[in-house]
């Protein structure tokens, strides 16, 4: 991952291609590049190197374009992403791009600037903003990752009540901020009876884990994971799915019968302070060699099903994805706002 120096205060951003929608404004792909090589940096933030293979992605990018990439925040959430966002207006250490959990992304999209890449055409009208206010980059599915050396199968969520895990299962963040924790809690809802409608039920069930016990109030990490401090991880499947291929025993279990799906928003900071940069990373992120990165991560990327079309699909990245047999359940933005409403009035109070 390219990391340089800390950039001067003052941002450099050009007017021009900060008000760019596509390519074509800077007179095609060539003047888009020629633009951003000018910039010469890029600022990403929330962007963890064994999350959706964002190291690789990030040094493919920047070997190819000859752009430093400053990566801030790598462990920050979605809403600590708008937060610096806002806090760094008008420097040029402010994030160009933003990286986001669905709630976060569609309470902020008035600091999104409009852009529409080479491949919008090629999206499902139902993952992206009609002008390209935001695109959904990837996506995932819920999962629990656990040691399956020192401990029982897991066949259930409810599984994770039983003393056996006592003291061990942890929640990838904090479910009022950050998009996999809200998932896990989702996931959890439906295996009680619960749905999209109604995240009740998965409240109740992290306050019974919490009053058996079980509950460990520690934030995972690949290296928690690794010294066995979290040994049961409730977090995305391609993140869990990384540490299998590391550590002996680690194990993913994806419900069928509470299947989540979660896809993360990419968009541009309308303030951001390499705009130029900022556009290429988009076209980067949605052409055919992004995608199949992120493929090679174990996410799904969003442009999957016209990249199996064309043939332009990496056949050993794609045998990655899980198979799901079941229902998949994709909150809308209104189920994720009431969700988010309800959490915010409950959740504390619950592993309090």
């Amino acid at each position: 991952m390219a990391a340089g120096c800390a950039p001067p205060e003052k941002a450099t951003g050009d007017s021009t291609a900060a008000k760019a929608t596509s390519a074509a404004d800077f007179g095609g792909m060539a003047g888009l590049i020629e633009a951003a090589q000018a910039e010469g940096q890029l600022n990403v933030i929330a962007l963890p190197p064994n999350w959706a293979n964002w190291g690789a992605i990030i040094e493919a990018f920047s070997q190819t374009y000859g752009i430093e990439v400053n990566s801030l925040q790598p462990d920050a959430s979605s809403q600590e992403e708008i937060n610096a966002a806002r806090q760094q207006r008008g420097k040029s250490s402010a994030p160009d791009v933003f990286d986001l959990g669905q709630s976060v992304a569609l309470t902020n999209v008035a600091m999104f600037a409009p852009y529409k890449v080479a491949t919008f055409d090629e999206i499902p009208a139902q993952l992206k903003h009609p002008d390209g206010a935001w695109v959904n980059d990837y996506g995932g599915y819920m999962s629990v990752g656990y040691d399956a050396t020192s401990l029982p199968e897991v066949t259930g969520i409810d599984d994770l009540l039983r003393p056996e895990f006592k003291g061990k299962v942890a929640l990838n963040g904090d479910p009022t901020q950050a998009g996999a924790a809200f998932s896990g809690v989702l996931m959890a809802a439906l295996s009680q009876g619960g749905s999209a409608d109604d995240i009740a039920p998965g409240v109740e069930f992290f306050r019974k884990l919490n009053e058996a016990g079980n509950f460990l109030p520690v934030d995972p990490t690949p290296a928690t994971i690794a010294s066995g401090q979290t040994p049961v991880v409730i977090d995305w499947n391609y993140l869990n799915g990384i540490e299998s291929e590391r550590i002996p025993g680690w194990t993913v279990f994806v419900p069928n019968d509470a299947a989540v799906a979660g896809f993360y928003y990419q968009a541009i900071n309308a303030d951001a302070p390499h705009p130029a940069a900022a556009r290429l990373w988009q076209e980067f992120l949605f052409s055919d060699e992004g995608q199949n990165l992120f493929a090679r991560g174990g996410v799904r990327p969003v442009r999957a099903d016209a990249m199996i079309h064309a043939t332009t699909f990496d056949p050993a990245a794609f045998d990655r994805l899980p198979p799901i047999d079941g229902m998949v359940v994709i909150p809308t933005h209104e189920q994720t706002e009431a969700a988010a409403k309800y959490l915010a009035e409950n959740w504390a109070t619950a592993i309090g």
